[in-house]
């Protein structure tokens, strides 16, 4: 049975929202979109739905993907065998070719026309685009990781201009390569690539949509969320153990963002239809949001 709201709740919902609004009109958020809701067709239309009123509210956002799935789906298609190191995969030219095809050539267009076919306005780019993301060779600890890049510059200025023509740059973590790793393009961390490009455009927030709640106290215990941290209390917690496997990578990422100038970070949970708005236009939110240093 469907619920019903009554006018004075409908009108309610909105007023609530209005300061969240008015705080964020003219601010550039990066979010970071991966996992199911890049999966599930309802979940896919339901974050459409939220990017596109945001940008209609005036909240200036990159869209940042991945594409783990399409890309293993791709490479088992080929008979590929995926190789990991320290969570990263092994780039070979030959796999590099098949992210580079199924990132650039598929998934950022397939979310680049969601977007317009939902009625908003939307650039597809790579990292490669007016050399937006440039790379170096990716070191880490001596291990070869291939084709993998470290990200040394971005190239705002294309970003600036996708967004002052009102429309949201959709990337893709495929980047060129420069110095030693000149004439190569290289594959590159998703979370990273959003954190990067969230300290180099000076954004309000960095999202990372996830598979996850948030950032859990036991993660035996779905009801210990931690709703709101500070920076200086996420190096606790990493010191007790409490952030352990793929929480990793999340909070190293928003770590990184965080201490570049980005006022706040959040990781919510994609599972849940229009976790962006609630998180953003609510009281309560619904993941876990960390509060950066106050300079």
């Amino acid at each position: 049975m469907k619920e019903t709201i009554s006018n004075n709740g409908r009108a309610e919902v909105l007023i609530r929202a209005l300061p969240y609004i008015q705080a964020y009109q003219n601010k550039t958020l990066v979010v970071k979109y991966g996992g199911n809701a890049m999966i599930n067709a309802d979940l896919k239309a339901a974050v459409i739905q939220d990017l596109i009123l945001m940008n209609c509210v005036g909240i200036r956002t990159v869209l940042v993907h991945g594409g783990g799935p399409e890309i293993e789906a791709m490479l088992n298609a080929v008979g590929k065998e995926s190789r990991f190191v320290r969570g990263l995969r092994y780039t070979d030219q030959e796999t590099m070719e098949i992210v580079q095809m199924v990132l650039c050539g598929k998934v950022n267009k397939d979310i680049t026309a969601l977007i317009q076919q939902a009625g908003g306005k939307a650039l597809g780019l790579s990292g490669i685009d007016g050399g937006l993301l440039q790379t170096q060779f990716f070191k880490s600890a001596g291990e070869d990781l291939g084709l993998v890049g470290e990200i040394e510059t971005v190239n705002t200025p294309v970003l600036e201009n996708v967004l002052a023509s009102g429309a949201i740059p959709v990337v893709s973590s495929v980047a060129l390569g420069i110095g030693d790793a000149a004439g190569h393009v290289l594959n590159v961390n998703a979370d990273i690539a959003a954190a990067k490009i969230a300290v180099a455009i000076k954004a309000e927030k960095l999202i990372l949509i996830t598979d996850v709640k948030g950032l859990l106290r036991n993660v035996q215990d779905p009801d210990s969320l931690i709703k709101q941290i500070s920076r200086p209390e996420l190096d606790g917690l990493k010191k007790q153990g409490v952030v352990t496997k793929g929480m990793i990578p999340k909070v190293e990422c928003c770590s990184l963002a965080l201490d570049g100038g980005v006022k706040r970070a959040h990781i919510i949970d994609g599972r849940l239809p229009h976790a962006l708005l609630i998180e953003l236009f609510t009281d309560e939110g619904i993941g876990t949001m960390i509060e950066g240093l106050k300079l």
